[in-house]
């Protein structure tokens, strides 16, 4: 049963030392009790305390670690129903299907092409995460060949699926270096591969045919001493699938059922005939509530779209999308090109760059700290001063890369460019256009 925040503060230490990022240790006391905070917080919080608050502090939906290396993912670990109350924090990894009984040439070139599918968004590099490789024939052999090939030459991670315990240990040994997903743990099956995620220390996937159907299996694997698990109602028809997510987020958040607190894993592409209509599908898996989605192939008109969905989702509602302050170069910028500076509001910075890009006239672009606020809103609230700016352009390293002296500030900002000048003597300070679309046309005038 959870600790009240009462509770919760008598085990702490009462320094009230604000490192938590709250007040006093009652706030953070009560923040954990209501899942805003977690322990980890607390610097000075003993271990004999970490243990008794662990139910307290875990998250109602227990965090599952999918892979290692530069594709490893994390799904689960949700507090909310909505984004809007807080936020969602773990990304739905994506994955595709591949059979073992495929070639090794096809798979070889399957994973060439996929590897591809990188998207540079915001500062962030998009990429789906995982392989689901399915036993079609029972080939233990073949299946632990296919499992070997993609951990080693690819850098994706792996769902190994077979209902078969020889096949599935066999993968295992091929790939356990990735600590791949087993799926799935059924009630003809669970015993053994309950066993065999413990002994190898894996995550593991249990289904079922109903959401009810899979409390007395994950009650039984939790009684084993398995606490990595990722749900599978069963459902492949997509009404049924779309309020199966439901009901598991909301008998895990609102009812704090413990025995459906885990992610789930859908199928999109064992719901639909063709990938368009997959996608779709695993776009309403990815909004609501699915933990993992595996399509059958992936495409870029199909993963692109996806990727930019789970990003949206996944970012803090609270807090505007950004880029990171510095110094962007457009087009191979010389010492003889353009210097311009805007806010590091993520859209300014995108339709901004863009219309830079598409002018041909290769440029510097400034990017400064400014709350992710645009430049109109970040000038209106101080945030884009003239002070603030003169002093950026000099730390930022500018200087050392152009021969010129000359800046050009955003026209809805033309306000700070007596202070910038004053920040930067000897400066030129010129008012660019207010409208990104008129930039091209000013960049080639120049």
């Amino acid at each position: 049963m959870a600790l009240t925040g009462i509770q919760i503060f008598k085990l702490l230490p009462q320094t009230n030392c604000k490192e938590c990022g709250v007040p006093t240790c009652l706030a953070f006391a009560m923040n954990l009790a209501s899942g805003k905070a977690e322990l980890d917080a607390c610097p000075y919080v003993s271990d004999e305390a970490k243990e008794q608050l662990a139910e307290a502090s875990a998250p109602p939906i227990r965090p599952v670690a999918l892979g290692k290396g530069v594709r490893e993912a994390k799904t689960g670990g949700e507090t909310v129903l909505y984004r809007h109350e807080k936020t969602f924090y773990n990304q739905t990894p994506i994955g595709a299907m591949v059979s073992s009984d495929i070639s090794a040439s096809d798979l070889e070139a399957k994973l060439k092409a996929w590897n591809a599918f990188q998207f540079e968004r915001v500062g962030f590099n998009l990429k789906p995460e995982l392989v689901a490789l399915k036993d079609v024939n029972g080939d233990k052999d073949a299946f632990a060949g296919a499992a070997q090939t993609i951990a080693e030459t690819s850098e994706f991670n792996l769902i190994l699926m077979s209902e078969d315990k020889e096949v599935m240990a066999a993968g295992i040994e091929a790939c356990k270096f990735k600590r791949p997903l087993m799926y799935a743990a059924t009630e003809s099956n669970i015993d053994d591969f309950g066993a065999i995620a413990k002994e190898n220390g894996l995550p593991l996937a249990v289904k079922a045919d109903s959401v009810a159907g899979l409390t007395p299996l994950t009650d039984k694997l939790s009684d084993m001493g398995l606490k990595d698990l990722v749900l599978d109602s069963g459902a492949r028809e997509i009404k049924q699938s779309f309020e199966d997510q439901i009901i598991i987020r909301r008998e895990a958040l609102k009812s704090l059922n413990r025995s459906l607190g885990f992610p789930t894993i859908t199928f999109p592409c064992e719901m639909a005939s063709n990938l368009d209509m997959e996608t779709l599908i695993a776009a309403m898996h990815i909004a609501k509530y699915g933990g993992i989605t595996i399509l059958s192939d992936f495409t870029g008109e199909s993963i692109f779209p996806l990727l930019l969905e789970r990003l949206n989702i996944f970012t803090d509602p609270q807090r505007p999308m950004t880029v990171t302050e510095g110094i962007y170069e457009i087009g191979s910028p010389d010492e003889s090109s353009p210097v311009m500076v805007t806010t590091n509001f993520a859209l300014t910075y995108f339709i901004v760059s863009g219309e830079i890009e598409g002018s041909k006239v290769p440029s510097w672009l400034l990017i400064k700290e400014a709350e992710g606020l645009s430049v109109l809103t970040a000038w209106a609230a101080g945030k884009f001063s003239g002070d603030d700016v003169g002093l950026f352009v000099k730390k930022c390293g500018i200087m050392d890369k152009v021969k010129h002296t000359e800046l050009i500030i955003p026209g809805y900002a033309a306000a700070i460019a007596g202070d910038v000048e004053e920040e930067l003597p000897g400066w030129t300070i010129t008012v660019g256009p207010r409208e990104a679309a008129h930039i091209p046309a000013f960049l080639k005038t120049k």
